[in-house]
């Protein structure tokens, strides 16, 4: 009866299957290497051709030294008829010999130049690819550890394969030059050859198809050991971990991942090196057997000394050979296995993307920014954070917006960025959807301060600098930035003023308080030219007294632009030009401060229990009270 016969299931023809399978990254891997270093390749190939040549070379010239050495004694004792002949013999395969130390050294230089730039071009790759993907790429576990695969021992592999490779291709030169020497002796010798080293061959493959599932299969494991000792090891937790007594705590918990691991790694060893026992065990009665047929061929007067001498040579040197040979073929095999890894995440494919027909980005808002009915949940959640969510800010103006953790109000700016495309609905610039512009012209759009900015270690200068990468600052406009961030005098206190290092990763470097690292950051959002101006809790780390003056400022920069504010001080809020309340992913109220609060809704309620709170503490009831009495309160 015809038809498709089912697929194996057994484990061995599974391994088989994701074996043929990543041969489908082998052109991609050449072209890799390609691409990285194409005159190193080409000097490293012909290298190894004239390496494969030379022991064939060797071996047969040492025959022909040992047959003129012999040649008419007819008992095999050495005659020196033939010395002059000898000692050119001997000349020549010194000069081989010396080639050959050439020629190693050379294919050394020539590996260890591909190595450096093929390992840059992969850390290049592996580096823009993390910078095109998706922002929820960084929120997915699974995700995280694919990463993890690619910049670990997948992005070393192609190096492994192109060094296979290589030996590939030299030992297969010489074996192929040998078990032509070695057909007039027997046809069936090469053969033997194969036979000899196959036990070997499939013992390593099959065990670095096991280490290769137990490596993938433990990636998650592999990266919280990681975590533990980043937590005991780096600075940002050293002062909780000290404080809550958590260095046993989470020492222990290193130990234990990692015994656990070390035991699964060296049952796995066990395991290797009673099977390669057997196996050369196996492989030692087969050269047995091909070594005492030569000693008889020889007794018996069948072959010259010589003769016996190639035969010996070639025969062991090529079980050597035939057995590196396999094993390159073997280590290929396997490394597909794991560059896979390497190429799955270089191709991940990215939902926000430019749209075919780009919309120019507007280069200043005319009307304003509209969140028309938008629903969005972030990926892996099934709860919606934004329901039905409508919002319109117009150009021009200063916007707050407030309300409870949760409420779904940084998502705002993460969606404008565009770092999430929605789920429904739609958001407008000027009437242009979002999706219509292209990424890096709507991101030119908007400069940002986020509520947890990065600390660069760089200098001052060039913290703020980074700002605006794609122009060149002037000192005038970084300085102009850090005195409308407040940071101006931060700065000219520290030691190099502008050329002072933050950070203490480096030699030299100045640390900062919450405060002057986020009035850094904000200088380094106002120097950027941007019509859009997004803010998550910029006074988080301002002290109260100072929320006035750092406002006027913030007003007088963004004059002419359109900013938006998320905060939980009210001392803020009080002076946006309107408010927006959210809660549960909804704008529940909208206005100005007093109107809010004449509404007695959410906005007004909270309000009156900081009040009650300034009252019961026995402050005056003005804004300097509130801003002391803290922020947006859930009630």
């Amino acid at each position: 009866m015809k038809g498709s016969r089912p697929r194996p299931t057994s484990k061995a023809a599974t391994m088989m299957e994701r074996a043929i399978h990543r041969f489908d990254a082998w052109p991609a891997t050449l072209k890799l290497i390609w691409c990285a270093a194409p005159g190193w390749t080409s000097a490293w190939a012909v290298l190894l051709v004239l390496q494969g040549m030379l022991p064939v070379a060797l071996i047969y010239l040492t025959k022909l030294l040992v047959d003129v050495l012999t040649a008419g004694t007819g008992t095999g004792s050495v005659s020196l008829d033939g010395l002059p002949r000898s000692l050119t013999l001997v000349a020549i395969i010194g000069a081989l010999l010396l080639l050959s130390e050439f020629l190693q050294s050379a294919s050394e230089w020539a590996r260890t130049a591909q190595s450096e730039l093929i390992q840059d071009h992969i850390k290049g790759l592996v580096h823009e690819q993390a910078a095109a993907v998706d922002l929820a790429f960084y929120e997915s576990a699974d995700q995280q550890d694919r990463l993890y695969q690619a910049c670990t021992e997948a992005a070393t592999r192609p190096l492994s394969i192109l060094e296979n490779l290589g030996g590939a291709l030299q030992n297969g030169i010489t074996l192929l030059a040998m078990a032509a020497m070695l057909a007039p002796y027997g046809l069936w010798l090469p053969v033997v050859l194969l036979a000899s080293t196959l036990p070997s061959f499939l013992t390593v493959v099959g065990f670095d198809r096991r280490y290769h599932d137990w490596w993938a299969g433990t990636t998650a494991d592999r990266r919280r050991a990681q975590y533990y000792d980043a937590l005991l090891t780096h600075k940002e937790a050293a002062a909780e971990v000290r404080l809550f007594a958590l260095s046993r705590h989470f020492s222990d918990a290193y130990q234990a991942l990692r015994r656990r691991l070390r035991s699964e790694r060296l049952r796995q060893m066990r395991e290797l090196s009673v099977a390669k026992l057997g196996a050369a065990a196996s492989s030692l009665v087969i050269f047995g057997a091909a070594a005492a047929w030569m000693v008889w061929r020889t007794v018996q007067g069948l072959a010259t000394l010589g003769d016996l001498v190639l035969l010996y040579q070639t025969f062991s040197r090529g079980q050597g050979i035939m057995r590196s040979l396999l094993g390159n073929f073997g280590q290929i095999i396997t490394s597909e296995l794991y560059i896979g890894n390497l190429f799955d995440f270089l191709n991940l494919p990215q939902r926000i993307v430019d749209p075919i027909d780009p919309t120019p980005a507007p280069a200043s808002l005319r009307h304003g920014i509209s969140f028309r009915n938008v629903t969005f949940r972030y990926p892996h959640s099934d709860a919606a954070v934004l329901q039905d969510f409508n919002l319109y800010i117009p150009a021009g103006r200063i916007v707050a917006i407030v309300g409870p953790n949760g409420a779904g109000k940084t998502t705002l700016f993460k969606l404008l960025c565009r770092f999430y495309d929605v789920d429904a609905g739609a958001i407008q610039l000027d009437g242009v959807d979002l999706r219509n512009i292209a990424v890096d012209d709507l991101r030119r759009q908007i400069t940002t301060l986020f509520q947890f900015p990065v600390p660069y270690q760089a200098t001052a200068r060039e913290n703020i600098a980074l700002g605006d990468v794609q122009r060149t600052a002037h000192p005038e406009e970084i300085e102009t930035a850090a005195r409308n961030a407040g940071a101006h005098e931060v700065i000219e206190r520290l030691p190099q003023g502008y050329d002072t290092l933050l950070g203490k990763w480096f030699a030299n470097g100045v640390e900062l308080s919450g405060g002057e690292q986020q009035r850094i950051a904000l200088a380094r959002a106002y120097l950027r030219q941007a019509p859009i101006i997004l803010l998550d809790e910029p006074t988080s780390f301002i002290d109260s007294w100072a929320e006035a003056e750092w406002f006027e400022r913030f007003r007088a920069l963004a004059a002419g632009r359109t900013g938006i504010i998320i905060t939980h001080r009210f001392t803020i809020a009080m002076r946006a030009d309107s408010i927006c309340v959210m809660e549960g992913g909804r704008i529940v109220e909208a206005g100005s401060h007093a109107e809010l609060v004449k509404r007695d809704g959410l906005y007004a309620q909270s309000w009156d229990v900081q009040m009650t709170a300034s009252f019961a503490a026995g402050e005056r009831t003005d804004a300097s009270a509130l801003a002391a009495s803290g922020g947006f309160r859930d009630v």
